[in-house]
């Protein structure tokens, strides 16, 4: 496995920017220079995240989340 990050990632399995492998070794994202554990996808590129919002749930059972703009930088949370 490679030691780059993707562009974007989702930790949503229905979405195509979906990768399990990368999510079990441990991914950290950095917005706006504050580690944020309620990230649902990110994009480096287009510079922007969405969060969770709380525990809701739209009504097919997704976490509502919200997308903020602003500079994201992921790392792995564990060297390998």
């Amino acid at each position: 496995m490679s030691d780059t990050l993707p562009d974007r990632l989702s930790v949503n399995p229905n979405s195509p920017y979906y990768d399990a492998a990368l999510l079990e070794r441990g991914i950290g994202i950095l917005f706006k220079g504050v580690d944020k554990t309620n990230v649902e996808e990110y994009c480096v590129s287009e510079s922007w995240v969405r969060l969770t919002v709380g525990n809701t749930v739209d009504r097919k059972g997704n976490p509502m989340t919200v997308k903020l703009q602003g500079p994201v930088e992921p790392y792995f949370r564990s060297p390998e």
